[in-house]
């Protein structure tokens, strides 16, 4: 034993400085070789190597639980989901809840002089409504040719010279429904005209429903008046929700989603009525009946939407969001409905990640445009427009979320290539949503990025630093050694400063007694 030590005391003494460099630039390496690895495996994977072998390996063996595993219970669901999705990525969607242009979009540039539509969102609806209210045989009623010609029209007030033309022939009733949409300066007026639009498009739908199997050209007919028919009583529904008729709103839409089942034409599958819906059942707070829509048509073959997921994650947060307490949740760790709740939360981060800031009014609301790119900053806008008011109204729920959603978004898979629920977040969507979204006052979200973990950015400044101690010792040590005194002088200066005045205080027998302790 004191042999042993005698030689490990011979070892220490004949190392030259040289070595403590060659020591300490080796470490470095060693050091730049992890940080290289590391930065490496967590643009891979999203995850530091390090954290995650001391908590799925390390931990286990000492006693500790992993709770922070995301549950994979939905992981098949999130399989069918991925395999069944059939639409593009950067799908654009008609807005289900937009606006009237004359009532609302066009008030709102009056009082702010800003265009609130983009040219592109307004190109998009034209051609829309080229789709839902024309077709073939419009050369046979003069009306209707009259109106085929005007919703090509790019000037708003020659389309509405042109439905007043059309009106002059007959009872048009797209025309009613441009003049409702554009023209009507308010909720009410817009209500009669639709009303007047519904009269009239009753009588096309019921003269086409008879002719509609003597011949593909009827059968286009009818497919047309029907589209007119069930988009003005949605737009008339919608009217009487934004008059305060709830309870009538909610019988007429419930109607149109039966309509919509029994009829098989894929243009009624745009309009998503059911999302109408369920926001007008979360105004009267009628939460069983919101949670039975949800059960028919959160279905794993159809496409999602911000409005499916996030009311999904609100009942389930309603549920425990009262007395959620986030120290008392990490003392005794989640209950089972908690834990529910989390998951939906994390379901609907990664389905859309901008709507919480919107929701927790971290970045600022503005109208939502005519068009919504699902998962894209466009939804996030048109869900968090119309549905804060009930995550308002659910108390707790916002701290529930704000508590939780950036630790589910930390969970997401990384990058953007993976998925975890559902289909990997398309990249184009920030490009989509320039061309929706007015950037002129408005900043549009970008997938958000996650941020580097702290050991990572303390690997890389440990490791720069001694690599340049070690290079400025190597070339200047003299130098460096005058550094160093004078660097340690500094930082004991405070302490021997303090030394001295305690001295001067004390009794010189007394510190002397003192010192000898």
């Amino acid at each position: 034993m004191f042999g042993t030590e005698s030689s490990l005391s011979m070892f220490l003494n004949t190392l030259t400085p040289k070595f403590y460099v060659a020591l300490t630039g080796t470490s470095s390496l060693i050091s730049g070789l992890i940080l290289i690895f590391e930065w490496w495996y967590f643009r891979k994977y999203g995850t530091s190597f390090i954290e995650q072998v001391s908590v799925s390996h390390l931990r286990p063996l000492l006693g500790g639980v992993d709770s922070g595993t995301p549950s994979n219970s939905n992981s098949s669901n999130g399989d069918a989901d991925s395999n069944r999705q059939s639409v593009s990525e950067c799908k654009v969607w008609r807005n289900p809840l937009n606006l009237f242009r004359g009532a609302e979009y066009n008030r709102y540039t009056w009082v702010t002089g800003r265009e609130p539509l983009t040219y592109y969102d307004m190109n998009l609806s034209a051609q829309d409504h080229q789709t839902f209210f024309t077709c073939d045989s419009d050369h046979l009623r003069p009306a209707d040719a009259i109106m085929q010609k005007a919703w090509r029209e790019r000037n708003p007030q020659a389309r509405i010279s042109a439905a007043h033309e059309a009106l002059e022939l007959e009872d048009c009733a797209t025309a009613y429904i441009l003049l409702a949409e554009e023209e009507a300066t308010t909720i009410m007026e817009a209500e009669r005209l639709f009303k007047q639009a519904l009269k009239a498009g009753e009588g096309c739908y019921r003269r086409s429903q008879q002719l509609q199997h003597h011949g593909t050209q009827y059968e286009a007919q009818h497919r047309r008046d029907t589209n007119v028919l069930v988009y003005i009583k949605r737009r008339l529904a919608m009217c009487s929700r934004k008059l305060g008729r709830t309870r009538e709103a909610v019988k007429m839409m419930r109607d149109l989603c039966v309509f919509q089942l029994m009829k098989e034409f894929p243009l009624l599958s745009m309009f998503n009525i059911h999302e109408n819906l369920l926001e007008s059942l979360l105004e009267l707070q009628n939460y069983a009946d919101v949670q039975a829509v949800l059960a028919k048509y959160d279905d794993i073959s159809l496409p999602k939407s911000a409005t499916i997921c996030y009311t999904a994650a609100l009942l389930k947060a309603r549920a425990v969001s009262d007395k959620f307490s986030p120290e008392a949740a990490s003392r005794r760790g989640l209950s089972t409905a908690e834990m529910n709740a989390v998951e939906a939360i994390h379901r609907a981060v990664e389905f859309n990640p901008h709507v919480p800031k919107y929701l927790l009014e971290m970045k600022s609301l503005i109208l939502p445009p005519e068009h919504i790119l699902k998962r894209g900053d466009s939804e996030a806008i048109a869900y968090a427009f119309f549905h804060l008011q009930h995550w308002k109204r659910v108390e707790g729920a916002l701290n529930l979320l704000h508590c939780t959603w950036e630790g589910t978004f930390r969970m997401i898979p990384y990058p953007l290539e993976k998925g975890h629920l559902f289909y990997p977040y398309p990249i184009c969507t920030e490009t989509a949503d320039r061309e929706l979204l007015p950037t002129v006052f408005h900043e549009v979200s970008v997938y958000p990025k996650k941020e580097l973990p702290f050991f990572i950015l303390f690997t890389a400044g440990l490791c720069s630093f001694t690599a340049m101690l070690a290079l400025l010792t190597h070339q200047f040590p003299e130098l460096m050694g005058v550094f160093a005194k004078a660097f340690l002088s500094t930082l004991f200066a405070p302490l021997n400063f303090l030394m001295e005045k305690v001295e001067s205080i004390l009794p010189s027998s007394l510190w002397h007694q003192l010192t000898r302790i």
